[in-house]
């Protein structure tokens, strides 16, 4: 794979970008944006240390919307000659001829474009060959099945390198791209025992190949965590303090991203309307955005509407400080412009000192959850009900893997009710997180 080429794509995507507006004007609109995006990557899968499939791919499209008084329309082409920009500019413009007026489509405004654009350390090719991919995904495979007798079979490890260029432009003037980089690794291990059989799974993402965790220990810890969950147990049906595991926390705060996402503010579609300046967490609870952490996954100095990314408190001491608005919801709600088209960036949420170990301590007695399931949660009244795994604490100790249960609540009483956030944070996605203590739930079993 020759990922170092990619970069040099962006003079001619910009080019395009820059024809495609110029046509966009001659049409008399009143406005247009225009986005390309390339990808190109490696796969690598295998199972019990053979090679199963080796995939290649490099994809891009040219995606253009155009504004006709409100009205609005668009169309996309994977083919870049000038010939097709300007059959997908007309597409879109026909398209917006026939669509009924919207009085808040339009372009975000022109005062809120990015103008600084920080390096934000997103892109580290490397020339990476199958042969590199394969060897690191068997070497995960190999230390999952070498490291407990009960694991002798491997559901397979995947190892992925992928580049990535993109260039967004409108007709306020601006235009700018940038491109990033990624490598993965995954490996998912199967034990079994006289209880039956379990698997779990490992993984590490990076923006540098390098900063990749050894492949050995990914396997190492898919096995650990599969023969930890085997002989799994019920619970009688209870009540008790739960401790989310990091990556389950991270679902727990995606769950709020969604309630304060502007379109599920302006729908009524969200347990979280109103809210803005009210409390939703305890008083010590904060969450901060930064987009521009160098090197981070989620990292970007402008939104997909070119629109300035900018540093800010999510929840400031509980209070939840903001919804998160693109140009549309901003006008539609009569509120200013957030910059989240496309998404959120580097979300932090402080944590109150101990580590994930200190927090089972402080449980005391009560259920650490690592896997949930279903789609048990109603975003219009907050209602969470997920089926779940995970481990039965006493007295700060764990006794023993728990299966089939079911854990519910309402996800404004647990935001209320979450005692104290690990240090030891994920940082494998754009919600950074430790483990959550949450001081109790109904706990459904047998």
């Amino acid at each position: 794979m020759s990922s170092p080429s990619i970069d040099i794509e962006l003079t001619p995507l910009k080019e395009a970008v820059s024809m495609a507006l110029e046509y966009a004007k001659t049409l008399g609109t009143s406005g247009a944006e225009v986005a390309i995006s390339k990808q190109q990557g490696l796969c690598v899968s295998t199972r019990m240390k053979e090679v199963e499939t080796v995939e290649f791919n490099k994809d891009g499209a040219l995606g253009i919307t155009l504004f006709r008084e409100g009205c609005k329309g668009s169309s996309s082409t994977s083919d870049l000659s000038p010939a097709a920009i300007k059959q997908a500019v007309k597409a879109a413009n026909d398209i917006a001829r026939f669509t009924s007026a919207d009085p808040y489509n339009g372009l975000a405004e022109q005062s809120l474009m990015a103008t600084e654009f920080a390096e934000l350390d997103l892109y580290h090719p490397e020339t990476i060959s199958p042969e590199t991919l394969t060897r690191i995904a068997i070497q995960a495979e190999e230390a999952a099945l070498d490291s407990d007798q009960r694991v002798q079979i491997s559901d397979g490890a995947s190892a992925n390198a992928h580049s990535s260029v993109k260039v967004y432009g409108n007709s306020h003037g601006f235009l700018h791209g940038y491109c990033s980089s990624r490598y993965s690794l995954s490996c998912v291990a199967i034990g079994e025992n006289d209880a039956g059989m379990q698997r779990d799974y490992d993984y590490t993402v990076a923006r540098k190949y390098q900063d990749l965790l050894a492949p050995e220990l990914i396997g190492k810890q898919a096995a650990e965590k599969t023969a930890a969950r085997l002989g799994g147990r019920k619970l009688a049906t209870t009540e008790l303090p739960i401790l989310f595991s990091p990556e389950i926390a991270t679902g727990l705060m995606g769950h709020l991203v969604g309630a304060i996402s502007g379109g599920s503010i302006y729908r009524k579609s969200s347990f979280l309307l109103d809210a803005i300046g009210t409390q939703v967490f305890p008083d010590w609870f904060n969450i901060e955005e930064q987009p521009l952490l160098k090197g981070a996954l989620a990292s970007a100095a402008y939104d997909s509407e070119g629109v300035a990314t900018q540093a800010r408190k999510i929840i400031d001491n509980g209070d939840l400080a903001t919804y998160l608005l693109t140009s549309y919801s901003a006008r539609k709600l009569g509120l200013a412009n957030t910059g989240h088209a496309g998404g959120i960036y580097n979300w932090t949420i402080a944590s109150t000192g101990q580590t994930f170990d200190q927090l089972v301590q402080q449980m005391g007695t009560g259920l650490i959850v690592t896997e949930v399931m279903g789609q048990g949660v109603n975003a219009v009244n907050g209602d969470y009900s997920r089926g779940a795994a995970g481990f039965y604490v006493e007295n700060g100790v764990i006794l023993y893997p728990v299966e089939e249960i079911t854990i519910a609540g309402n996800l404004k009483d647990m935001y209320r009710n979450i005692v104290a956030v690990a240090k030891d944070r994920d940082l494998r996605s754009s919600i950074r997180t430790g483990g959550m203590l949450m001081d109790k739930m109904k706990i459904a079993g047998s």
